[in-house]
């Protein structure tokens, strides 16, 4: 696990789980995956496109709120300017560029090419192994609201839980600690159908 942008809180307590799943029984060993490191902007792509794509037919008439203006020009801006908060908005407009004529292949098409990359990369790695374990965030938790301002740097706090996203593996976050106060979690992902391999692990770190 590379140490860039991981808080020393996390990558202490994550030292501390591999002994623990060690004295489990289990073998731990690092796995190479080049592609891994461009999950962030292409889910960052793909997933705005798509909401765009989806939210687009709720314009009010047929679907979704409806807010009355002037006319019908207006009634269209205060819905869709009502109806959906900041980050949906901003997931909106990022979407619509990606997809937008002289973008779609430079952005969302060469990310959804990474994406099979990333996908097939993972599904070599679980024909060797049975399940990857990562912190689920690169920092502890923050307050609610907390990096409301900031979404560069909520976006940046999935980087761990997105490669099972893009890739369609099953995934479960389970808590493994305190930064003091603020709760700290372990991501576990196993290979495709193999949610049994997740729930035997999950249990036995937690004790159950």
């Amino acid at each position: 696990m590379g140490s860039e942008g991981i808080d020393d809180s996390v990558r202490n307590n994550f030292r501390e789980v591999v002994k623990k799943f060690k004295s489990l029984g289990y073998e731990v060993r690092d796995v190479e995956l080049p592609h891994i490191k461009y999950s962030l902007a292409t889910y960052y792509i793909i997933m705005p496109a798509e909401a765009s794509s989806n939210l687009a037919r709720f314009d009010g008439v047929k679907y979704g709120l409806h807010r009355d203006g002037k006319d019908v020009i207006e009634d269209y801006f205060k819905t869709r300017g009502e109806g959906f908060g900041k980050e949906a908005r901003r997931r909106i407009i990022l979407g619509a560029y990606v997809l937008s004529s002289g973008y779609y292949d430079e952005y969302y098409g060469s990310a959804l090419k990474m994406k099979r990359l990333i996908t097939e990369e993972l599904n070599e790695t679980f024909g060797e192994i049975d399940l990857i374990l990562t912190p689920t965030t690169p920092t502890p938790a923050f307050k609610l609201g907390e990096k409301t301002t900031e979404p560069l740097l909520m976006y940046l706090a999935d980087i761990f839980t997105v490669p099972a996203n893009i890739a369609g593996l099953p995934s479960i976050s389970l808590p493994s600690g305190l930064a003091g106060t603020l709760p700290l979690g372990i991501l576990l992902t196993a290979g495709l159908g193999r949610e049994d391999n997740l729930f035997t692990a999950g249990k036995e770190f937690l004790g159950e």
